[in-house]
């Protein structure tokens, strides 16, 4: 059993789609499951419809045919044949879409934001399936939500590890090629939940585990692994294998390739991970395996752009010690802070979070009760594993350096 995981940039259009059946062609689709994202910039449309959903009324309908217009022009790319029925199934979507927007009671915007995003990968992988269809792939399409089980921690959902192994190990035919979709799972009540931003990957991971698959692959627009984000640094190199322990470490501190829980299940089974280019996939790309180290050994770049500074002292110059920091991550978790960086002394503490839930004010009335808050909005933090010191030099260069931590291993900078 193989697990492939295509994400959006491979199927952004009719010609993605065409280059996924070339690669299936090339690598073979024997016992395998492919998770598809949604395609292209789609999730980006959809939060686009959150937004107005909420807050533009006016301008809804134009952003829900936006994505069916995006859509569309794909469908009439692939298919010759208008009354096809691919484009019955695709018009249900939007009408289910549409119908849950005009009868949703609910104001709580995450219960919102994931019933509507996951039709991102709805649509996709039934385009993508009946395209594998047409061309003479056989496949058979699954809803995901029902063999993912979670619970109600919208947009960041946990799984349910048992019921979820339970129900894939019965409901899943491993004797032909199988495409479902990524990111998405259910709660208790079948409300769809969403497994936290570029969630496809563990998607895959979770159901490599529950089948024994042999390998995982990612397909990429890019090499494989690389060092940094072409996107933010200069002469990225591709890393050819990483442990798994490595490949965590470069996750949690928020390398965009692999998620950072799409390797846990993976090791506890020794599942290797591949990343491959899906333009190139003869090339061997990276392998995440349980090997020791990294090869090549050299420093590894990460940047998380958007980030909040916030740095605290006591109002009476008292210490900042146990209890202090017990009531401050107390606070965190309430307002659903994901904390990157801690650094404290005698009488101050500092920390770097991601307001991803628009919490931000609300923390910061509830700390200036008891702390002295300074708060710096929209700055960046830099991360070197394996640093040496022209890589800090070449990171520092021209920036203003707010907060410096030093490890072992691991350099980062918080900078404005």
């Amino acid at each position: 059993m193989q697990v492939f995981k295509f994400g959006g940039a491979s199927v952004k259009d009719a010609k993605g789609v065409k280059n996924l059946i070339r690669v299936l062609n090339r690598t073979g689709y024997k016992n395998t499951l492919i998770v598809v994202s949604a395609m292209g910039k789609t999730t980006n449309a959809l939060e686009e419809v959150i937004n107005n959903y909420f807050n533009t009324k006016g301008e809804l309908q134009s952003s829900i045919q936006e994505v069916i217009k995006f859509h569309n022009a794909i469908l009439m790319d692939l298919f010759d044949n208008e009354h096809h029925e691919v484009f019955k199934k695709i018009a249900h979507l939007i009408n289910e879409l549409k119908a849950f927007l005009e009868i949703n009671k609910s104001p709580d915007y995450n219960f919102v934001y994931d019933q509507v995003i996951g039709y991102g990968e709805l649509i996709s992988t039934t385009i993508i399936s009946e395209y594998l269809n047409e061309v003479g792939l056989k496949n058979q399409w699954l809803d995901v939500r029902e063999f993912i089980k979670t619970d109600t921690y919208y947009r960041s959902a946990h799984v349910n590890w048992e019921e979820t192994q339970e129900r894939i190990s019965k409901g899943f035919n491993r004797n032909q090629l199988n495409i479902t979709q990524g990111f998405l799972g259910s709660d208790s009540n079948n409300f769809t939940t969403t497994l936290g931003r570029e969630g496809s990957d563990y998607t895959a991971a979770i159901f490599a585990y529950s089948l024994n698959a042999e390998s995982v692959t990612i397909w990429k627009d890019v090499p494989g692994v690389l060092n940094a984000d072409p996107r933010y640094f200069e002469n990225a190199q591709l890393l050819h294998k990483i442990s798994y322990r490595e490949a965590i470490e470069l996750a949690f501190y928020g390398a965009s390739v692999i998620h950072p829980k799409t390797l846990q299940p993976l090791q506890r089974k020794e599942i290797p991970l591949y990343v491959k280019s899906f333009l190139e996939p003869e090339n061997t790309g990276t392998m995440v395996c349980k090997e020791f180290g990294l090869d090549p050994h050299i420093p590894c770049f990460i940047v998380k752009k958007n980030q909040v500074l916030i740095s605290l002292s006591s109002l009476d110059f008292s210490y900042i010690v146990e209890d202090n920091i017990s009531e401050i991550f107390k606070l965190l978790h309430l307002y659903k802070m994901k904390v990157h960086v801690i650094q404290n002394s005698a009488i101050s503490f500092s920390v770097c979070v991601d307001n991803m839930y628009q919490n931000l004010d609300k923390l910061l009335q509830h700390l200036k009760a008891k702390f002295k808050v300074t708060c710096i909005d929209n700055v960046s933090l830099y991360t070197i594993r394996h640093y040496n010191e022209a890589a800090i030099k070449q990171l520092e260069m021209g920036k203003t350096v707010l907060l410096k931590q030093l490890t072992q291993e691991t350099m980062q900078i918080v900078t404005k």
